[in-house]
């Protein structure tokens, strides 16, 4: 019975994380990443806890559970991936193109400030000194 709680508890876990996820991926495809609820710290200790329960858990207790119990955190798990891998490729597309703004931007900034380049001698450029010359006034 200890076991099942424990598999109940997974369960709840994961479907609080999934609802959060979810609702990243919302608002990622809506461009609103200010709205994340993964950044929220109730969230993220919900995520400590559930990784430190699925680390200590043992997968034979799953296989020894009642079949409805068992069925149920198998499709937790399954739901729980699908959507994890959903969110980590829709925060990549977010990242990526955010990173690729801030390049074009720094490109441009770059561009408009670099002296123009012209094909006769720049602006500051003195020829070479052709030595110490003599000049005689006398003549």
């Amino acid at each position: 019975m200890k076991d099942d709680s424990r598999i109940e508890r997974l369960i709840s876990l994961a479907e609080r994380i999934i609802s959060a996820l979810e609702g990243d991926i919302a608002a990622l495809k809506n461009g609103r990443t200010a709205a994340l609820s993964t950044n929220d710290p109730e969230i993220q200790k919900l995520t400590v806890t559930y990784g430190r329960e699925a680390k200590g858990f043992d997968p034979r207790l799953a296989q020894n559970a009642p079949p409805g119990l068992r069925q149920r955190f198998f499709a937790i798990t399954a739901k729980f991936r699908e959507v994890l891998q959903l969110h980590a490729r829709m925060v990549t597309r977010v990242k990526n193109a955010s990173e690729g703004i801030i390049r074009a931007i720094a490109t441009e900034v770059e561009r408009a400030n670099a002296p123009m380049r012209t094909y006769g001698p720049r602006p500051s450029y003195k020829p070479p000194s052709a030595g110490p010359m003599l000049f005689n006034r006398v003549v």
